[in-house]
């Protein structure tokens, strides 16, 4: 079993409502071209592939997905939107699916969620397996604002909106933090829930890829295609397996 949260059934049913922001077309539709472009022709495999957010409008540019969703409820949530993409529920670092893709990914620091390096260089080595020659691996990831932590500051905030304010707490030592978001829906009330993760560094990230035999393609600051640089507060990495 993987180290990651398991996401219940009361988060699952409520996750496409929490997460509306994600779903929102300037967010959504930039990552699918990407994605789409470097399947081509190929199927795709999403890591952690939850309600779908990204896989069904994929689908619907005609690539054949597949996913790996530790959650079976999440997985359930999928399912009910009847897209037909089949779901292997287990872990992304070990679990896998018949055949060979041109492209995996697992987007939305997805790849945080699993708490510990050995198995997140697992899930590189994981996504090597099921990668044809050429194909392409894909991570989206926030880059750790420990810069932003003044001395004696234990949380820095990620999001602040009207209905939903997020905060981060990293320990620098173990590379481990704590996502804490309050929802406050229009009747009044407040909602807390709390995500665990492990964060990871882009030259950190790089040295994995390599432990599983995949080549740097390109990495971006966004899915626009921004350029990284040092002030990038998010990253989107491609890499490739040799052909």
């Amino acid at each position: 079993m993987s180290s990651s949260d398991v996401w219940d059934d009361a988060t699952a049913t409520s996750y496409d409502d929490t997460a509306a922001s994600m779903f929102a077309p300037e967010v959504l539709d930039p990552a699918v071209a990407l994605l789409a472009g470097l399947a081509g022709e190929g199927p795709a495999l999403e890591f952690a592939i939850g309600t779908g957010r990204v896989a069904i409008p994929l689908a619907a540019r005609g690539v054949p997905v597949t996913g790996i969703e530790l959650s079976r409820p999440m997985a359930d949530e999928l399912h009910r939107k009847g897209s037909g993409i089949p779901v292997v529920v287990g872990d992304m670092a070990t679990s896998t699916v018949p055949g060979e893709f041109s492209l995996v990914y697992v987007v939305w620091n997805s790849l945080g969620n699993v708490r510990t390096q050995a198995e997140q260089v697992e899930c590189f080595r994981n996504a090597a397996r099921h990668l044809a020659p050429g194909g392409y691996f894909v991570v989206e990831l926030g880059v750790p604002q420990l810069r932003r932590f003044p001395p004696g500051q234990t949380a820095v905030p990620f999001h602040v909106g009207a209905h939903h304010t997020g905060f981060d707490t990293l320990d620098p030592v173990t590379q481990q933090g704590t996502s804490h978001h309050y929802w406050r829906p229009d009747d009044g009330t407040v909602r807390y829930a709390a995500s665990n993760f492990r964060y990871v560094w882009p030259a950190e990230l790089d040295l994995m890829a390599q432990l599983a035999g995949l080549e740097l393609d390109r990495r971006m600051a966004d899915w626009h295609g921004a350029a990284f640089t040092g002030e990038s507060g998010s990253s989107v990495s491609v890499w490739r397996r040799p052909a």
